[in-house]
């Protein structure tokens, strides 16, 4: 996004960052910077209905009282910029805020307020999940440029868009978001899926971490954008350790963020991975991370299709070394 970090690894929105504590804790580890989690606008909304029928509970119990409460607006965000720049406060790092909105409106007053409390940069949360058959993919793309325009106009701050990988061609897609003036993109957001529960017949939203495997596409793009975009890329998902992070650097990343192994190997992780990129780029003799980036994108290695192949090309093509090895197949 322009802002300059001690080094790649970012904290990625998540509930960890609520606690004043753990926001210690990931600086005191070495993070560069820390995403706050989402303000999401349909929670606020939600939250509103819930106050409005609580506070309408005994209203007009009579001709003569049409109400029994004085109105009383909704918090609205005012929590959660609260919260936000309790976060600003703690650390001394650069501490960004993080959109999910509906109403292009809510996109822009949001932004603005995130703003003002001295946030470092904002992240916007772009993703549509169908449920309209006639809606069409160029409508929702459009959508959504048109709302990285606005918030542009309004914020001097600078703004990362985080993305979904659902697109057709998210190379296009992320073209046209750099020329709308994008600062840096965040590849990808980790979306929840819903299961069945077989035995209760009910839906249900399982909080499933991302494992090494996820950060296979996220790689992918971040290794064919490399050296076509004004803006930067924070590559996400999957990102574990320091070998994850220095493959996603050799691939063009300027930045990554990690959540899912803070939970599952503690805050104190984040100084795991770099003592180990610090022992690797000590092993090949790197002085920093440019002296790397990128050496192992599509621009830069021989093999010009080592990222476009989709099938098992190669494995076809050796079969018969596979069926040496593995004669049981």
């Amino acid at each position: 996004m322009g802002i300059e970090l001690k080094n790649p690894i970012i904290v990625g929105a998540c509930n960890l960052v609520e606690n004043r504590d753990n926001l210690k804790r990931m600086e005191a580890a070495g993070a560069a910077a820390i995403v706050y989690k989402s303000l999401f606008e349909e929670q606020i909304q939600l939250e509103s209905l819930q106050m409005a029928d609580q506070m309408g509970e005994y209203s007009e119990r009579n001709a003569e009282m049409r109400s029994l409460f004085p109105d009383v607006e909704h918090a609205g965000p005012e929590e959660y910029l609260m919260n936000l720049r309790m976060a600003i406060n703690t650390v001394k790092i650069p501490v960004f805020g993080s959109l999910n909105c509906i109403n292009h409106e809510s996109w822009i007053e949001y932004a603005k307020r995130i703003e003002e409390i001295g946030a470092a940069g904002i992240e916007i949360n772009l993703y549509h999940v169908p449920s309209d058959f006639e809606i069409v993919g160029n409508a929702i793309i459009n959508e959504q440029l048109d709302i990285i325009e606005a918030i542009k106009k309004v914020v001097k701050i600078p703004i990362a868009v985080k993305l979904s990988p659902y697109y057709t061609n998210p190379l296009f897609v992320i073209k046209e978001m750099d020329k709308r003036g994008a600062n840096a993109f965040v590849l990808f957001n980790r979306l929840f899926q819903p299961e069945i529960d077989i035995d209760k017949e009910e839906m249900r939203f399982p909080y499933n971490l991302s494992t090494s495997d996820d950060s296979r596409f996220p790689l992918r793009i971040t290794g064919m954008l490399f050296g076509d975009l004004k803006a930067q890329i924070c590559s996400s998902r999957g990102i574990y350790s320091g070998e994850d992070v220095i493959s996603m650097i050799l691939a063009g990343a300027d930045a990554v963020q990690v959540v899912s192994t803070l939970y599952k190997n503690k805050i104190e992780q984040i100084s795991a991975i770099l003592t180990d990129i610090e022992r690797w780029m000590d092993t090949k003799g790197y002085k920093n991370l440019n002296d790397f980036r990128g050496k192992m994108s599509m621009k830069n290695i021989d093999d010009p299709f080592a990222y476009k192949r989709a099938q098992y090309v190669d494995i076809l093509m050796k079969a018969e070394e596979i069926f040496k090895k593995h004669p049981t197949i």
